[in-house]
């Protein structure tokens, strides 16, 4: 019975062993990867007090105003498995996904209207969490003019970072300037208890692509004195991001328009600070949280705890298939002896004065003793007494 249980532990504990060594080679990197399954999320970003630019189309007829008030910006990100499955060409298949994002800017204070809204369709790379060049991705929003404008070629990171983020400067895709320009790593912070790396992205009165159509209608309401103009854009982006996961944790924009006219004096278009909500925050360090603990479990805990109970699986194992048969009934069988020094044949025992011990029989015919000898059936008793000491000298037995 105990060579099947100690091979049966054996097998067990070889089994661990290899589940162990086997999960962070091959099963980690798979969680270690944008899962194609992702749930849809939204984040909410808001900017109060802002000024921003409204268009309000009434048939053929255009309202154009700056307003002031409070932002919200919300983005939502819903994954395409089938068109993930279905729609890339095979140089991505398996390393990247499909993502579907909307976003819409309102006024929520009164009156609250929508003031603009984008959509794109992009493919991001599973590992890195930058885009991919992928020939189909779109990008669709609503210009000054109210018009939709723009096409796009993605590049470097625009919703996530890459696993593993690095204390290193990475490049971050920009909407208004359609590309990517450096973010520059500037330490670490702690946000809700989640150690974040902060990188900031400094865009500095960069001149936006703007259709000649659109700075025409700006121009003509605002510098009617002016033959031409251009937009002139700012922002400080700054991002904390997760090391582990490389989701961000929260994000901040101050963004800054400006119509520059050739004649006349600018008007500012759009000066909004743009931060996530404390919902979005604390639902992101959620996020984080889960995900960090399964990465952590396949990674690192998961293959030492299995290492362990392989290893004394094992050993447990071979001690039970080589220990002797019977060894320890043996063992128990064995008597106790209180006195290890050995005694000779032909020497007396050490007696115990403390023990009582029935008197030795003597020979007959011996010499007598003071002791009372035990009965014994070569012993007659008719006619005779049995002496009791021994006889004085001289003295004869009396028969």
């Amino acid at each position: 019975m105990k060579l099947r249980v100690g091979a049966a532990l054996f097998g067990l504990g070889v089994l661990l062993l290899v589940f162990a060594a086997g999960l962070p080679f091959y099963v980690a990197p798979a969680v270690t990867k944008l899962p194609y399954d992702l749930e849809p999320t939204t984040s909410v970003a808001e900017a109060k007090n802002a000024k921003f630019l409204k268009i309000t189309r009434v048939g053929d007829s255009a309202t154009i105003e700056v307003l002031q008030g409070d932002l919200t910006s919300n983005v939502e990100v819903i994954p395409q498995p089938d068109d993930t499955k279905d729609r890339l060409p095979e140089d991505l298949k398996g390393d990247a996904v499909i993502w579907d994002v909307y976003q819409t800017v309102r006024r929520t204070d009164s009156p609250e209207v929508v003031v603009s809204q984008y959509s794109t369709e992009l493919a991001l790379d599973r590992i890195s969490g930058a885009a991919a060049s992928w020939k189909e991705q779109w990008l669709n929003e609503t210009g000054a003019d109210g018009t939709p404008v723009g096409n796009v070629k993605y590049a470097g990171q625009i919703y996530k970072f890459p696993f593993g983020t690095d204390k290193r400067d990475y490049q971050i895709f920009d909407r208004d300037l359609k590309r990517a320009t450096p973010a520059k790593f500037v330490g670490t912070e702690k946000i809700k208890g989640i150690e974040a790396y902060r990188f900031e992205q400094r865009i500095e009165n960069e001149v936006l692509t703007t259709p000649e159509s659109s700075l025409q209608t700006l121009v003509g309401k605002f510098a009617p004195g002016a033959t031409s103009g251009q937009i002139v854009y700012s922002n400080t982006r700054t991002v904390w991001v997760d090391p582990v996961t490389g989701s961000y944790v929260n994000v901040r924009e101050q963004q800054h328009k400006e119509l520059q006219p050739n004649t006349g004096t600018p008007t500012v278009l759009l000066d909004a600070d743009f931060n996530y909500n404390d919902d979005t925050v604390s639902r992101s360090v959620e996020t984080v949280k889960d995900n960090r603990f399964k990465i952590g479990l396949i990674s690192f805990w998961g293959p030492i705890v299995a290492g362990v109970l392989g290893l004394i699986a094992v050993v447990f194992g071979v001690w039970l298939v080589t220990r002797p048969e019977g060894g320890t009934a043996r063992h128990r069988a064995e008597p106790a002896v209180d006195d290890p020094t050995p005694t000779r044949v032909d020497q007396e025992p050490v007696r115990d004065t403390d023990t009582v011990e029935q008197p030795r029989p003597q020979p007959v015919g011996g010499p007598l003793t003071d002791e009372i000898p035990p009965a014994s059936t070569n012993w007659k008793s008719e006619d005779r007494t049995v002496p009791t000491q021994r006889p004085a000298p001289g003295e004869v037995e009396q028969r």
